[in-house]
Protein backbone atom coordinates (compact mmCIF):
# COMPACT_ATOMS: atom_id res chain seq x y z
CA UNK A 1 0.00 0.00 0.00
CA UNK A 2 1.25 3.63 -0.67
CA UNK A 3 2.08 6.14 2.05
CA UNK A 4 -0.64 8.22 0.81
CA UNK A 5 -3.39 5.80 0.56
CA UNK A 6 -2.07 4.83 3.88
CA UNK A 7 -2.54 7.87 5.38
CA UNK A 8 -6.17 8.25 4.06
CA UNK A 9 -6.76 4.84 4.89
CA UNK A 10 -6.03 5.67 9.05
CA UNK A 11 -8.24 8.96 8.92
CA UNK A 12 -11.42 6.85 7.42
CA UNK A 13 -10.32 3.73 10.46
CA UNK A 14 -10.57 7.00 12.73
CA UNK A 15 -13.62 8.13 11.43
CA UNK A 16 -15.64 4.49 11.55
CA UNK A 17 -14.42 4.06 15.16
CA UNK A 18 -16.20 4.44 17.86
CA UNK A 19 -13.78 4.98 19.84
CA UNK A 20 -9.92 4.91 20.40
CA UNK A 21 -7.71 2.94 18.10
CA UNK A 22 -4.10 2.21 19.23
CA UNK A 23 -1.05 2.44 17.05
CA UNK A 24 -0.74 -0.75 17.43
CA UNK A 25 -3.98 -1.65 16.26
CA UNK A 26 -3.34 0.31 12.96
CA UNK A 27 -0.03 -1.20 12.75
CA UNK A 28 -1.28 -4.73 12.37
CA UNK A 29 -4.23 -3.52 10.15
CA UNK A 30 -1.39 -1.86 7.49
CA UNK A 31 0.98 -4.54 8.21
CA UNK A 32 3.75 -1.72 9.00
CA UNK A 33 5.35 -0.99 12.25
CA UNK A 34 4.21 0.73 15.19
CA UNK A 35 6.90 3.79 14.66
CA UNK A 36 5.84 4.16 11.12
CA UNK A 37 1.94 5.09 12.36
CA UNK A 38 3.45 7.03 14.67
CA UNK A 39 4.74 8.93 11.97
CA UNK A 40 1.67 8.93 9.76
CA UNK A 41 0.24 10.53 12.43
CA UNK A 42 2.26 13.11 12.77
CA UNK A 43 2.59 14.02 8.84
CA UNK A 44 -1.25 13.80 9.29
CA UNK A 45 -1.48 16.57 12.36
CA UNK A 46 0.89 18.81 10.35
CA UNK A 47 -1.39 18.44 7.70
CA UNK A 48 -4.18 19.69 9.59
CA UNK A 49 -6.17 16.69 10.28
CA UNK A 50 -7.07 17.39 13.86
CA UNK A 51 -6.09 14.05 15.68
CA UNK A 52 -5.89 13.58 19.43
CA UNK A 53 -3.58 10.84 21.33
CA UNK A 54 -5.10 9.80 23.91
CA UNK A 55 -4.16 7.03 26.73
CA UNK A 56 -6.30 5.01 24.56
CA UNK A 57 -5.33 5.35 21.01
CA UNK A 58 -5.89 7.86 18.78
CA UNK A 59 -8.99 9.38 17.52
CA UNK A 60 -10.41 12.48 15.43
CA UNK A 61 -11.41 15.16 17.46
CA UNK A 62 -13.32 18.35 15.73
CA UNK A 63 -16.31 15.78 14.55
CA UNK A 64 -18.65 15.32 17.62
CA UNK A 65 -21.65 16.90 17.92
CA UNK A 66 -23.01 18.92 20.70
CA UNK A 67 -22.18 22.21 22.57
CA UNK A 68 -18.24 22.73 24.44
CA UNK A 69 -17.95 23.61 27.29
CA UNK A 70 -15.88 24.07 30.03
CA UNK A 71 -16.75 23.58 33.81
CA UNK A 72 -14.38 24.88 36.38
CA UNK A 73 -14.01 22.13 39.29
CA UNK A 74 -12.31 21.12 42.51
CA UNK A 75 -12.34 18.06 44.39
CA UNK A 76 -10.06 15.97 46.24
CA UNK A 77 -8.90 12.62 43.99
CA UNK A 78 -10.85 10.03 45.67
CA UNK A 79 -14.26 11.75 44.08
CA UNK A 80 -12.70 12.26 40.70
CA UNK A 81 -14.56 8.71 40.04
CA UNK A 82 -18.46 10.45 41.01
CA UNK A 83 -17.50 13.46 38.83
CA UNK A 84 -16.75 11.66 35.64
CA UNK A 85 -19.92 9.47 36.02
CA UNK A 86 -22.42 12.17 36.44
CA UNK A 87 -20.69 13.95 33.26
CA UNK A 88 -21.31 10.47 31.12
CA UNK A 89 -24.27 9.73 32.49
CA UNK A 90 -25.57 12.56 31.73
CA UNK A 91 -24.58 11.87 27.82
CA UNK A 92 -21.69 14.42 28.03
CA UNK A 93 -17.83 13.56 26.20
CA UNK A 94 -15.36 14.83 28.89
CA UNK A 95 -12.70 16.12 26.14
CA UNK A 96 -10.06 16.88 28.31
CA UNK A 97 -8.81 18.22 31.87
CA UNK A 98 -6.82 21.48 32.01
CA UNK A 99 -4.46 22.74 34.95
CA UNK A 100 -2.72 25.88 35.19
CA UNK A 101 0.79 25.27 36.44
CA UNK A 102 2.67 27.60 37.84
CA UNK A 103 5.97 27.01 36.35
CA UNK A 104 4.57 25.56 32.46
CA UNK A 105 1.57 27.40 32.16
CA UNK A 106 -1.14 25.24 30.97
CA UNK A 107 -1.66 21.39 30.90
CA UNK A 108 -4.04 19.65 29.31
CA UNK A 109 -4.32 15.80 29.55
CA UNK A 110 -6.45 14.43 26.75
CA UNK A 111 -9.23 12.27 28.05
CA UNK A 112 -12.25 11.44 25.69
CA UNK A 113 -13.99 10.05 28.01
CA UNK A 114 -17.68 8.89 27.12
CA UNK A 115 -19.16 6.00 29.20
CA UNK A 116 -18.96 4.50 32.74
CA UNK A 117 -16.42 1.71 31.57
CA UNK A 118 -14.42 4.67 30.04
CA UNK A 119 -14.57 5.96 33.31
CA UNK A 120 -13.59 2.95 34.94
CA UNK A 121 -10.64 2.41 32.71
CA UNK A 122 -9.49 5.43 33.26
CA UNK A 123 -9.52 5.43 37.60
CA UNK A 124 -7.73 1.74 37.03
CA UNK A 125 -5.33 3.82 35.49
CA UNK A 126 -4.66 6.23 37.40
CA UNK A 127 -4.80 3.26 40.42
CA UNK A 128 -1.96 1.17 38.50
CA UNK A 129 0.03 3.82 37.57
CA UNK A 130 2.81 6.18 39.91
CA UNK A 131 1.28 8.88 38.27
CA UNK A 132 -0.67 11.55 40.21
CA UNK A 133 -3.43 12.99 38.07
CA UNK A 134 -3.18 16.58 37.50
CA UNK A 135 -5.85 17.94 39.62
CA UNK A 136 -3.24 17.11 42.27
CA UNK A 137 -1.06 19.60 40.66
CA UNK A 138 -3.32 22.40 41.58
CA UNK A 139 -4.84 21.31 44.66
CA UNK A 140 -7.98 19.72 43.22
CA UNK A 141 -8.43 22.67 40.89
CA UNK A 142 -9.08 21.70 37.05
CA UNK A 143 -11.65 22.69 33.88
CA UNK A 144 -12.97 20.36 32.34
CA UNK A 145 -13.53 20.77 28.47
CA UNK A 146 -16.94 18.76 27.59
CA UNK A 147 -19.39 18.08 24.86
CA UNK A 148 -23.13 17.91 25.98
CA UNK A 149 -25.70 17.16 23.52
CA UNK A 150 -27.62 20.64 24.41
CA UNK A 151 -28.05 23.40 26.85
CA UNK A 152 -30.45 21.55 28.83
CA UNK A 153 -28.38 18.94 29.41
CA UNK A 154 -25.73 21.19 30.62
CA UNK A 155 -27.29 23.09 33.25
CA UNK A 156 -28.58 19.70 34.48
CA UNK A 157 -25.07 18.33 34.45
CA UNK A 158 -23.66 22.41 36.27
CA UNK A 159 -26.46 21.79 38.87
CA UNK A 160 -25.77 18.24 39.16
CA UNK A 161 -21.61 19.12 39.82
CA UNK A 162 -22.89 21.95 42.51
CA UNK A 163 -25.25 19.78 44.44
CA UNK A 164 -22.02 17.81 45.20
CA UNK A 165 -19.87 20.58 45.94
CA UNK A 166 -17.43 19.78 43.06
CA UNK A 167 -18.22 23.37 41.09
CA UNK A 168 -14.78 25.35 41.66
CA UNK A 169 -15.96 29.11 43.18
CA UNK A 170 -13.58 31.87 43.85
CA UNK A 171 -14.98 33.02 47.34
CA UNK A 172 -12.08 35.70 47.98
Amino acid sequence: MQTGSRRQNIVQVLRNSSGPVSAGRLASMFGVSRQIIVGDIALLRAAGTDITATPRGYILTGTNDGIIRRIPCRHRPEDMTQELRILVDNGCLVRDVIVEHPIYGQLVGQLNISSRHDVDEFISQVAQSDAAPLCDLTGGIHLHTIICPDEETYDRVLEELKERGFIFEDHS
